[in-house]
């Protein structure tokens, strides 16, 4: 159960880690300029792909946590 902990824990750095960086747009928000950053943005391709992954890997790790904590 540990190594699949360690495994998933792992993945899911990484994967955490491909995901593109959406906080170019911070700075404009103290600012008050034109910002984007709130808007609805329609995920597509890899980057739908890491997305749901991620939401696999993350529920995933959740549900071991919970397991190997009862057992």
């Amino acid at each position: 159960m540990e190594i699949a902990l360690l495994i998933i824990s792992i993945l899911l750095i990484i994967i955490v880690l491909l995901q593109s960086s959406k906080s170019e747009d911070g700075p404009q928000i103290i600012s008050g300029g034109q910002s984007e950053l709130f808007s609805n943005r329609k995920e597509r391709g890899s980057e739908l792909v890491i997305t749901r992954i991620t939401m696999v890997l993350g529920l995933a790790f959740f549900v071991i946590c919970l397991v190997s904590m009862f057992i």
